[in-house]
């Protein structure tokens, strides 16, 4: 009896262990930050994020930072407008959202430290229903326009 109570707590601790973790319900990839100067006011960050149902971005948090914000980018004319996204950013089911240069973005206002080439900055992403996704945003300079990398 004691041998097939072994068997059986071996075989439930060995299933409970082969259970992977759920994968997260917003898929957070190729995360990083533009390097600062010293004392910059601001600073931004991109990432993709691809969510297994519709969602939403609603705000991320840094400890490197005073705070957080989503933005967008658009041309009028030859002036480059940017604008923080107060409602977030829609996240379709299944399609990549890449906060990129020159577009949607995140920004993090009254950086603390110098963000420096190579450095990793936290990041908190918050979500209207997935749970918080963090990552960290590795600090690189962008690559130059029409240079092949």
């Amino acid at each position: 009896m004691k041998i097939l109570t072994l068997i059986a707590v071996s075989a439930a601790a060995f299933a409970s262990t082969a259970v992977a973790a759920p994968a997260p319900k917003v898929a957070a990839t190729d995360a990083w930050c533009r390097p600062t100067v010293a004392g910059a006011m601001a600073a931004g960050c991109y990432v993709t994020l691809t969510a297994k149902s519709e969602d939403r971005l609603v705000s991320v948090e840094s400890p490197a930072a005073g705070s957080g914000e989503i933005h967008t980018m658009s041309m009028d004319g030859a002036v480059m407008r940017m604008r923080k996204l107060p409602d977030g950013l829609a996240l379709p089911p299944g399609k990549a959202v890449a906060l990129k240069p020159g577009a949607d973005h995140l920004m993090l206002i009254g950086p603390k430290a110098q963000l420096k080439e190579g450095a990793k900055v936290p990041l908190t992403l918050k979500f209207k229903s997935a749970p918080p996704v963090t990552i960290d945003a590795v600090v690189k300079i962008p690559p130059m326009p029409g240079m092949a990398h």
